[in-house]
């Protein structure tokens, strides 16, 4: 496998959809031209969450680094790093609304206030459903401020024949969003 110069900071939060965070890191293991660098921060629920729902912890596979929430002193705290892009998955609305009001009280929504202020790639990606007026605007102020939402909602054009397939439909769009080259499924291209 190649190796990419890319360094990449994945933020897991504690919102249900953590299977999308878990089958992302195994897509990205495995593509062509995989990040240099992998940063992988949980908040505190995000960890808990994911135990939960996929039956397991979380193990880092080189390239992969965990960061704890609380640590300021991360690299890509700083817009000195050379972290290029930040995927937020999933999002939890907390997360969203402390984004978008600029309050950096822990390492991921310093990483994203990083991201924004630099000119970088942040994507969310929201696993909640309905929406309210206060979710509605936040991801307003975080697409206007140069963030990507992209909502953890499948795709069916792939013509999924199980969960796993859903759940990729998902992460397909994340990766392609992220601007890994990947094979992916595409409308009216893979049969």
């Amino acid at each position: 496998m190649e190796k990419s110069e890319r360094k990449i900071i994945l933020a897991v939060t504690g919102a249900s959809g953590s299977v999308y965070a878990l089958k992302l890191l195994d897509f990205l293991r495995k593509i062509k031209d995989p990040p240099a660098e992998t940063a992988v921060i949980f908040s505190d629920n995000g960890k808990e969450i994911w135990k939960y729902e996929n039956g397991r912890d979380y193990e880092a596979f080189p390239p992969e680094k965990e960061y704890d929430s609380r640590d300021f002193h991360a690299p890509f705290a700083s817009g000195s790093s050379d972290y290029d892009t930040m995927i937020i998955c999933p999002a939890s609305m907390g997360i969203l609304g402390r984004i978008a009001s600029g309050s950096s009280d822990d390492l991921i929504a310093r990483a994203a206030d990083v991201m924004l202020k630099e000119k970088r790639k942040l994507i969310v990606v929201p696993r909640e459903t309905p929406y309210n007026l206060v979710h509605v605007r936040n991801m307003e102020t975080i697409l206007l401020a140069g963030g990507i939402v992209c909502p953890a909602s499948p795709s069916f054009y792939s013509r999924p024949g199980n969960i796993d397939d859903l759940v990729m439909t998902v992460v397909e769009r994340i990766v392609s969003l992220a601007g890994f080259d990947a094979p992916l499924h595409r409308w009216m291209k893979n049969g």
